[in-house]
C-alpha cells in the first residue's frame, strides 16, 4: 500500500494534470480529444494499480462526485460564454430543437435495441439505460470545436449544453416514473420545471447583488459554494438543478439585459465585470482538473474483457448507427446541406457515464453489459477525431488554394505593373522625342527668320553696294 501514501498520491496526482495539461495540447493539434487519452491514462493505470495493490478499490463514490461538480462546472463554463441578443435568438431556438429532437430519437431507438437485445430489459428499464446513451457531451465537444467557423462552433456549444439540461430532466423524469405513488406526471413536470426557473432567477439576481458589495477578494469558492449548495438543495426538492447554474451564468454574464432601464442603478459595474471575469478562470480552470480525475478514474474501473464480446460489440454499433442516421435527418431538416462536420460531432461522455451510476438499483438489469457504455463513448469520439481532422485538412487545403490564387493574382499584377512600366517609359520617350523635334524645330525656324532679318537690313543699310 507504499502506492497509496499521502506523498505518493500527492505526486501520482501531480502527475495526471500535467499529462492532462500535456493532452490539450495535443488535443488542438491532431484533433484527438484528450477525453479518450486520460481513459487510456485511467486503463493503464488500472494494471498498474492492480500490480501493487492486489485488493479491488471501490472508486464508484469518488467517480460521482467528482461527476457532479465536473458537470457543474461545464455548464457553468459555456453558460458564462452564451451571449443572449436578438440576433442570436434563431440560433439558440434552432440548436434547442435539434438537441431536443435529438435526444428524445436517439432514445427511443437505442431503448427498442436494448430491449430487444438485452436479456431481461423491460422498456421502461431500456429507456433510462437509452437516455444516458443519448445525451450529447458537452465535455468533450465544447473544447474540440474551438478551431471551427463561428456560427458552427456557437452552434455546437447551444446544442451540447442544453442536451446535457434536457438529457438530464428527462433522466430524472423517467426516474421519477418508477414509483407510480410518486409520479405527478407531465403536468408536474412542467410546473417543477416553472419553479426551478423561477428560484434560478431569484437566487440569481439576489447572488448578484449581495456579491458585488462583499469587498473581500477571496469570494470565488465561496460563490461556487453557493451554486454547490443550491445544486444539491434542489435536487433533495427534486427540482431540475442544472437549470439553476445555466440561468445564474446567463444572468451574470448577460447583466444589461437582465437588469434593464432604471434598474441598472442596482449594479456596480466594475465589480460585476471582475466578478464575471475572475468567476470564468476559476471555472474554466476547476472544470480542467475535475474532467481530468473524473475521466481518469472512469477509466480505472472500466472492465476491459466486456469490450471484447460479440454481443456488446452487436449492440453497441446498432446504437451507433442510429444515433448519425437520425442526426443526419434532423441536421439536414433544420440546417440544410452544410452539415459537416456537424454530422459527426455527436460524442458521449461524462453525462453518460454519471446518469448510468444513477441509475435506481430496482430498475438495474444484471445483463446489461458496461462495455456498451466504454463501447460508444470512445467510437463517438472516434468519429468526431476523424471528422474534424478531415475538416482541418479541407480548410488546410482551402486556405492552399486561397494563397496559391493570392499569388498568382500577385504575379500577374507585378507583370502588369511592369508592362505599365515599359509602355510609361516608352510614351515618356516619345513625348521627350517629339518634344525635342519640337524644340529643334522651333529652334532652327528662329534661327532661319533671324538670317532672313539681318539679310533685309543690311540690304536697307547698304542699298548702294548692292547696286
Amino acid at each position: 500500500m507504499e502506492i497509496l501514501s499521502s506523498y505518493n498520491l500527492i505526486i501520482e496526482a501531480s502527475i495526471i494534470v500535467i499529462l492532462s495539461f500535456w493532452f490539450n495540447g495535443i488535443s488542438k493539434k491532431t484533433n484527438i480529444p484528450s477525453v479518450l487519452m486520460l481513459i487510456v491514462l485511467g486503463i493503464i493505470l488500472q494494471f498498474v494499480l492492480r500490480y501493487f495493490v492486489p485488493e479491488k478499490l471501490d472508486l464508484s463514490g469518488g467517480l460521482e462526485i467528482l461527476g457532479i461538480v465536473g458537470l457543474i462546472m461545464i455548464v457553468l463554463e459555456a453558460a458564462l460564454e452564451l451571449e443572449l441578443k436578438r440576433e442570436k435568438l434563431v440560433p439558440i431556438l434552432k440548436s434547442t430543437a435539434i438537441a431536443l429532437i435529438g435526444l428524445v430519437g436517439s432514445a427511443w431507438v437505442a431503448a427498442l435495441i436494448l430491449h430487444q437485445f438485452v436479456p431481461g430489459m423491460n422498456m421502461q428499464a431500456a429507456w433510462l439505460y437509452a437516455t444516458p446513451l443519448s445525451i450529447l457531451s458537452s465535455a468533450i465537444i465544447i473544447p474540440s470545436v474551438s478551431s471551427l467557423e463561428e456560427n458552427k462552433k456557437e452552434f455546437h456549444i447551444y446544442e451540447s449544453t442544453f442536451s446535457d439540461i434536457m438529457g438530464i430532466m428527462m433522466f430524472y423524469f423517467l426516474v421519477g416514473r418508477l414509483n407510480p405513488a410518486e409520479d405527478a406526471g407531465v403536468a408536474g413536470f412542467a410546473g417543477n420545471l416553472v419553479l426551478t426557473v423561477v428560484i434560478a432567477l431569484v437566487a440569481s439576481y439576489a447572488i448578484i447583488l449581495i456579491f458585488q458589495r462583499i469587498k473581500s477578494q477571496a469570494k470565488q469558492f465561496l460563490l461556487i459554494a453557493v451554486l454547490l449548495l443550491l445544486y444539491a438543495i434542489g435536487k433533495k426538492m427534486h427540482l431540475s438543478s442544472l437549470i439553476i447554474i445555466l440561468i445564474f451564468g446567463l444572468v451574470i454574464a448577460n447583466v444589461k439585459l437582465f437588469f434593464p432601464g432604471k434598474t441598472a442603478i442596482f449594479l456596480e459595474n466594475e465589480k460585476i465585470k471582475q466578478i464575471y471575469h475572475e468567476l470564468h478562470i476559476i471555472t474554466l480552470e476547476t472544470a480542467f482538473i475535475v474532467r481530468t480525475f473524473f475521466f481518469v478514474i472512469f477509466g480505472m474501473t472500466i472492465v476491459i474483457s466486456s469490450l471484447f464480446s460479440l454481443s456488446v460489440a452487436l449492440i453497441s454499433l446498432l446504437i451507433i448507427a442510429s444515433i448519425y442516421a437520425i442526426r443526419f435527418v434532423v441536421l439536414r431538416v433544420f440546417i440544410g446541406k452544410d452539415i459537416l462536420p456537424q454530422l459527426f460531432i455527436a460524442p458521449r461522455g461524462l453525462i453518460t457515464v454519471l446518469l448510468f451510476y444513477a441509475i435506481p438499483k430496482e430498475a438495474q438489469i444484471a445483463g446489461f453489459e458496461s462495455g456498451i457504455l466504454l463501447f460508444v463513448i470512445i467510437a463517438t469520439s472516434l468519429v468526431m477525431t476523424w471528422a474534424m481532422i478531415k475538416d482541418k485538412r479541407k480548410m488546410g487545403t482551402m486556405l492552399d488554394e486561397i494563397e496559391e490564387e493570392m499569388e498568382a493574382r500577385n504575379e500577374a499584377e507585378d507583370v502588369l505593373r511592369e508592362r505599365e512600366n515599359v509602355l510609361d517609359a516608352s510614351t515618356d520617350n516619345e513625348i521627350l522625342e517629339v518634344s525635342d523635334t519640337k524644340e529643334a524645330l522651333k529652334t532652327s525656324e528662329m534661327e532661319h527668320g533671324r538670317e532672313d532679318t539681318t539679310t533685309e537690313e543690311d540690304q536697307t543699310k547698304f542699298p548702294e553696294q548692292e547696286s
